[in-house]
């Protein structure tokens, strides 16, 4: 017969109730670590949970206010609150299983910490008694949790729940926002808990110094005075409508070339915005994009670097003898930032070009890339949302989607493959009254095929869009880029035809309605219907 747990519980089937001495149910600490959530406005937890977890998945049933989504897999629940937080403005929580249920999820956790997501990842642990046996499931949480977390909290005991949930929030929100780990024992969920806690004080971005500003402002003054070239360039809150227009006009008022960072975690585009420059992705044209460049401004991102190092190529973007100025870091007031940059230029009142209206025909004939973008610009709904991991399929939305109806983009972030699908997911949870269409790449979209399951759960109006060309091509890319010969057994290792992935029926069998396009025609009618139709639906295109 196994030992007693010490700690005042009982067991009503799969249900663990705290018991005061006069056996009166109380709250336990799942329920006041859920309750103090909800007060703090984090109202969505996206779960993957194990038996650790126990007493938070009887405990939804007792506090309202907690959304519960379950993913099959850890990937796609960290991946979808990023989504979440990035379309909501605040944050989701996560509940994984131990350390392999953490360690299944930081791809996605590292992703929303290079976007700046506020994040409340919860993780079980072993009850506090059980800690000094060597159970299979012992892990270094924390060390894993490191890695991609900026605030990070072992709840020591039931007591200490409410609080440790109070200042997880607080982490999670402050700015730019990041990952806040809280990693709690069994038996400080089900014992006894404390009284719920309200939301915690918020703070804001720090303001830019006012003599910084006007510095640059001289600095950009005298460039110009000289004929030299200088640049902004720019991330984060400015690729908003807001930033995007007074990034231009702070061009137009100083002649700086204005670029963005491409990995923005969210972003818009679209006729009546002022749209920006997106450096590129390929080193050797991000280098000539910013060639001559004598002062570079950085407002909400750091220096451009390449996504990689190259052999005989430079890591950093500028040229060897440009200045470096920054005007705002992500965690400081942006928007607020480039606004007193504009009027320290005295700079004009409307940005020089916005965008027309300027949707292109549809496309017919042999199915493309160019075509599949061409269509999505001719056909988008106002408001749309899209998440992009085309890969090397993406670069051509660039010709087409500045001039469709205005959107928002959600990009790749921290690089680590497996993102699109969930944070569609997210996306759509966030803001179930708006069309999401997830471009994914074929190779890309295996990692985390489990978000279609998901999407059919929960009826989330997805529309995924699969550009099947049955290689890892941006991988055969890299390898001309590093000047490495692809030879006939590096080649198979980079192909994904033997066999080939069939989407339509993965898809079916996670209860998504799908088809498959081999031609433009196919591909338009698809794409009209997958426009138009609530719910999760995908399109296999064949390229």
């Amino acid at each position: 017969m196994a030992p007693a747990s010490p700690g005042p519980c009982a067991f009503s089937g799969d249900v663990v109730v705290a018991r005061m001495a006069d056996n009166r149910p109380t709250m336990n600490g799942a329920q006041s670590l859920i309750q103090t959530l909800v007060n703090g406005g984090v109202d969505t937890c996206f779960t993957n949970p194990g038996t650790s977890e126990m007493a938070f998945v009887a405990a939804v049933d007792r506090v309202p206010g907690m959304r519960t989504i379950l993913a099959l897999f850890e990937g796609v629940a960290t991946g979808a609150a990023d989504g979440y937080a990035r379309m909501a403005g605040k944050p989701a929580c996560t509940l994984l299983h131990l350390g392999p249920g953490l360690g299944n999820g930081i791809a996605n956790l590292h992703n929303a910490r290079r976007a700046n997501s506020p994040l409340i990842n919860i993780v079980g642990e072993h009850a506090t008694w059980h800690l000094k046996y060597e159970a299979p499931l012992k892990s270094d949480i924390r060390a894993l949790a490191s890695a991609v977390s900026g605030w990070i909290r072992t709840c020591a005991s039931p007591e200490g729940v409410a609080r440790d949930a109070v200042e997880a929030i607080a982490a999670a929100c402050a700015p730019p926002g990041q990952v806040a780990t809280i990693i709690f024992p069994g038996d400080c969920m089900w014992n006894e808990g404390p009284e719920p806690l309200g939301a915690p004080t918020r703070r804001g971005p720090a303001p830019v110094d006012s003599a910084s500003v006007e510095a640059i402002a001289r600095t950009l003054r005298a460039v110009q005075a000289r004929g030299e070239t200088s640049a902004l360039y720019v991330g984060g809150p400015a690729w908003s409508p807001q930033g995007q227009a007074l990034a231009t006009r702070i061009g137009a008022a100083s002649g700086a070339r204005v670029f963005g960072n491409r990995f923005s975690p969210k972003g818009s585009r679209g006729a009546g915005i002022a749209q920006i420059t997106r450096l590129a992705y390929p080193v050797p044209q991000a280098v000539a994009q910013l060639a001559g460049v004598k002062h570079l401004v950085m407002a909400g991102t750091s220096q451009p670097v390449g996504f990689f190092g190259y052999p005989h190529l430079p890591s950093e973007l500028q040229p060897p003898d440009c200045a470096l100025l920054t005007l705002a870091t992500p965690d400081q007031d942006v928007l607020g930032a480039l606004e007193a940059l504009a009027d320290a230029l005295d700079a004009p009142g409307e940005p020089p070009r916005v965008n027309r209206l300027a949707r292109p025909g549809m496309p017919d004939g042999e199915l493309s890339v160019e075509k599949i973008w061409l269509a999505l610009a001719a056909l988008l709904p106002e408001g749309a949302i899209i998440a992009d991991e085309a890969v090397t399929s993406s670069r051509a939305s660039d010709d087409w989607m500045g001039t469709t109806v205005p959107h928002e983009w959600l990009a790749v972030t921290g690089g680590s493959i497996g993102q699109g699908m969930p944070v569609a997911t997210g996306a759509a949870v966030a803001c179930p009254d708006r069309k999401v269409i997830n471009m994914e790449a074929d190779g890309s979209a295996m990692y985390t095929l489990q978000s279609l399951w998901t999407q059919a759960r929960e009826q989330l109006d997805v529309l995924t869009v699969i550009f099947n060309n049955r290689n890892y091509a941006i991988l055969q890319g890299e390898m001309k880029a590093i000047g490495l010969e692809i030879g006939p057994k590096a080649r198979d290792m980079l192909r994904l035809d033997s066999p080939t992935l069939d989407f339509v029926s993965l898809a079916h069998g996670m209860g998504v309605p799908a088809s498959r396009a081999t031609t433009q025609s196919e591909f338009n009618a698809a794409l009209a219907i997958g426009l138009r139709e609530k719910g999760p639906r995908l399109i296999e295109a064949m390229i």
